[in-house]
């Protein structure tokens, strides 16, 4: 798959729960390029966890959002997705991916275009990565 040149780094927002996926997710996106923002991998003890991820939700150019009934509850998740939602910069450019089934996904996100691949991360980078093109 050709290298994507629209974006050059992704927010990857998802509970920790879901820590192997993402880092699969992570792991594939970097092999094509794209710089990840993964919140696990970038926040230290000591750091300002708030003040770094702000910082790092002006400067990616999508989001990644992995949902689960885990992810549904996270309040990280949420703020992280609403600042998304509020974000011209983000406007077509936020890309839920349905990692585990659950009912709690707020509507706004049920309008966007799923990528729904159950337990297969190689799958949904497929996918991500083709949407990610089409941006550009």
């Amino acid at each position: 798959m050709p290298k994507v040149s629209a974006i050059s780094q992704v927010f990857l927002s998802y509970d920790r729960t879901d820590r192997e996926f993402a880092a699969e997710v992570s792991s594939r996106l970097s092999e094509e390029g794209i710089a990840v923002f993964d919140p696990a991998d970038e926040i230290y003890p000591g750091d300002n966890g708030p003040l770094k991820i702000g910082k790092a939700l002006q400067k990616c150019d999508a989001m990644i959002v992995l949902l689960s009934p885990d992810a549904m509850k996270s309040e990280w998740v949420r703020q992280e997705v609403d600042f998304a939602l509020g974000s011209l910069n983000y406007k077509n450019r936020l890309f839920p991916v349905l990692v585990r089934p659950t009912k709690d996904v707020p509507w706004v996100l049920k309008t966007l275009p799923f990528v729904e691949v159950g337990k297969d991360p190689a799958k949904a980078t497929t996918q991500i990565l083709q949407r990610l093109k089409n941006l550009g």
